[in-house]
């Protein structure tokens, strides 16, 4: 019989601890000759990236064993930080941000000088004729705006690398022909981001090594191109928004362009971090790869002279980094009730095996909230998208006649979107009797190029009407308590945040957590991938002054009247510490009960074991100081800077 109890305060089986405990990330799944690659994220170790190598046989070799941390700082996001190839892998080392050669049985051998951190490099591939890698370099040496290229690098000596690609602010994706005889990569300049206009290079490798004169094959300021890959016949591949949505484009001897298939579908994402991919090549000239519709993933293939996909039956909704070699196809997935994994598929039967999962699940399937993906209306006759969870515990019930409060989930980015992906952080919400809401708000990605770009222009406006109307309409549905609204959201997501408490009365609480609260102040100190980004979201400086502070909450911060808690990395380049601290100081002299958490150690995002556990039981005691229920376990008593109540 279960026990009833006030929503908030049921005993859940996801401690605070348990949300690391045993806990790993998975991502880029690689695949080399038999061998299977991946990066783990262990929590435990500070959030150190460690890469796993997993043998024919069943055996798995961690190869960077600690201190060795597998992670770039281009772009700051990074991603992309090694690359392997017949059993030799080229990696980042966080701490020095060097380039290594690792080879089984001997120690790193360093390919790239010391320099302080300030040369950078990212998204490595090995060139299939000499003993070369090319990699995206970033170069901080002169001070001021870093210069970005691609450099080649030798294999056998250390060097700062040859440049073969300049001239542009930003290159990503530098991929050889099987024959070594092209290499394809491609570039965006200020302001664009990555998913407003890129263009595609192409250019011819003499039989010295030398890299051509590159000419453009496609793309624009208007077009976004992600991933150009060489099928085994060398023919370039990409995936362009052209039609409003990610598709399979392929270049012709001709020079024209190939459209694969009409499927109304994302084929890709954002370009946020290196490495990602999308699809791959079969023996059989099929392709292989993933899309999403409507906030879901599947598995495609592709086959030669084929219009429509075949979609794969298997249970995961999310689904990224896709490699193979042959037959052989990994990937990383996630569904709604159980944790991620890297899969290895049989692309021919069908069948999908689990290599490795990223930690035990402490709830079973009937105790697990699993997301509703709902459309809503919001301003301007608008529709909007999100994930709804609510709150499940069945040791538990609510008193007769009590709503759930709601948490509304306002995602970073903000061009990024909501996973359906089960996650320890929502779950430890509704199994204590939150009910939760993921917002897809407009500028999300997943459903085409329009649905993209309503924000463009319209940050900290269309995002905060969409998680607004989000809230409003499960309260009119009945389904959540309209006097007991939170919002919360890291990044961009705590911007959107810190506007809609600003400037509109929806929600009762916010938990920012290294959240924009001055426009201006993030155009001036971010760093160079997301220093022009403001220019399509807001406006260009400093013609659109007015509307940097019109929509900078830290300039209104006298209109809010409900509390806040800010939690901060103290080391963020992205987000500096001064964007909270300035904010909490306005709402104290206001008397506003606000608390703010600081982290040493920790930079845009939390990756330490110790500083998620205490940021969980901080936002646990704020939401119970603010909706007045009382947690089945202890929390601590936040500072707010005014007397309670």
């Amino acid at each position: 019989m279960a026990t009833r109890a006030p929503y908030g305060s049921w005993t859940s089986k996801i401690s605070v601890e348990g949300l690391t405990l045993e806990q790993i990330g998975l991502g880029q799944p690689a695949v080399d000759g038999s061998d299977v690659f991946w990066l783990e994220s262990r929590p435990s170790e500070g959030g150190r990236n460690t890469l796993i190598q997993r043998l024919d046989d069943g055996r798995q070799i961690e190869r960077t064993p600690a201190p060795f941390n597998v992670r770039t700082r281009v772009h700051e996001y990074g991603g992309g930080a090694y690359a392997v190839r017949n059993g030799t892998v080229v990696a980042v080392d966080f701490q020095d941000q060097r380039l290594y050669r690792l080879q089984a049985g001997r120690p790193p051998v360093a390919l790239t000088p010391g320099s302080g951190k300030a040369l950078r490099y990212a998204d490595m591939a090995f060139d299939p004729v000499w003993p070369h890698v090319v990699a995206v370099r970033e170069d901080h040496r002169a001070g001021g705006e870093p210069v970005n290229t691609v450099v080649r690098l030798e294999l056998e000596t250390e060097g700062e690398g040859t440049v073969i690609a300049s001239g542009h602010d930003f290159f990503a994706c530098p991929r050889f022909s099987p024959d070594g005889g092209t290499i394809a990569w491609f570039s965006w300049d200020h302001p664009a981001m990555p998913w407003d206009g890129t263009t595609l290079w192409l250019a011819e490798i003499a039989g010295d090594g030398t890299v051509g004169e590159a000419r453009a094959v496609a793309g624009g300021p208007e077009e976004s191109i992600v991933q150009p890959s060489f099928a085994p016949d060398g023919r370039l591949h990409f995936i362009s928004d052209r039609t409003g949505w990610w598709s399979l484009y392929r270049l012709e001897s001709d020079g024209s362009q190939a459209h694969l298939t009409d499927v109304p579908a994302e084929f890709a994402g954002p370009h946020w971090a290196f490495g990602s991919s999308y699809y791959t090549f079969q023996p059989d000239g099929s392709l292989v790869g993933v899309l999403t519709q409507m906030g879901t993933w599947r598995l495609w293939r592709l086959q030669p002279g084929q219009a429509g996909v075949d979609v794969f039956d298997l249970p995961y909704t999310e689904l990224s980094g896709i490699a193979s070699v042959g037959g052989r196809v990994v990937v990383r997935a996630g569904a709604a009730d159980r944790k991620a994994a890297i899969l290895a598929l049989d692309v021919e039967a069908g069948g999908a095996v689990e290599l490795k999962t990223a930690g035990a699940l402490p709830l079973s399937s009937a105790e697990i909230s699993k997301p509703e993906s709902i459309v809503f209306p919001t301003a301007g006759g608008r529709e909007a998208h999100a994930f709804f969870y609510p709150p499940r515990n069945p040791a538990f019930e609510a008193p007769q006649g009590e709503l759930p409060p709601l948490i509304v989930r306002s995602h970073g980015g903000p061009t990024s979107r909501a996973s359906s992906e089960v996650m320890l952080a929502i779950q430890f919400w509704t199994s204590r009797g939150f009910a939760v809401v993921d917002v897809n708000y407009g500028g999300s990605t997943g459903f085409g190029r329009p649905y993209r770009n309503r924000l463009r222009g319209q940050w900290g406006v269309v995002d905060v009407e969409d998680c607004a109307a989000a809230a409003l309409f499960l309260a009119n549905e009945g389904r959540v308590d309209p006097k007991r609204m939170a919002i919360t959201g890291g990044s961009a997501g705590g911007y959107t945040t810190l506007c809609a408490l600003t400037f509109t009365d929806s929600f009762q609480a916010g938990i920012s957590r290294y959240g924009v609260s001055d426009l201006a102040l993030l155009a001036a100190e971010t760093h160079k991938f997301e220093s022009r980004y403001l220019d399509q979201l807001v406006g260009p400086l400093p013609e659109r002054e007015d509307l940097y502070r019109e929509r900078s909450p830290l300039a209104h911060a006298e209109r809010l009247d409900c509390p806040i808690l800010f939690l901060q990395g103290l080391e963020d380049p992205i987000v500096p510490p001064n964007q909270a601290e300035k904010m909490l100081e306005i709402l104290r002299a206001k008397g506003v009960p606000s608390a703010y958490v600081a982290f040493e150690g920790e930079q845009h995002g939390f990756r330490k074991a110790e500083t998620i556990h205490a940021a969980a039981r901080a936002e646990l005691s704020f939401l119970a100081f603010v909706f007045g229920f009382t947690p089945a376990e202890p929390v601590p008593d936040l500072d707010y800077g005014t007397p309670a109540g």
